[in-house]
């Protein structure tokens, strides 16, 4: 299921955490399908960095309501 615009960064964030905390995990015991998607977030990150890496130190709780 999509995510609402609303709300897409405070989910996605939340499943990347997930994700992050089992990217060491056995690589041999997912499925390719997993792999796959695994290395994807792993360009995506990449990405990410290459194109936002400026904004790596900026206060979070700045924004916070």
């Amino acid at each position: 299921m999509a995510n609402m615009s609303y709300c897409r960064f405070e989910n996605t964030a939340n499943d990347l955490e997930d994700c992050f905390e089992h990217m060491g995990d056995d690589i041999n015991e997912l499925s390719k399908s997993e792999t796959k998607y695994r290395l994807s977030i792993i360009q995506t990150a990449k990405e990410i960095i290459e194109d936002f890496g400026h904004e790596i130190g900026c206060e979070i709780a700045e924004i916070e309501d």
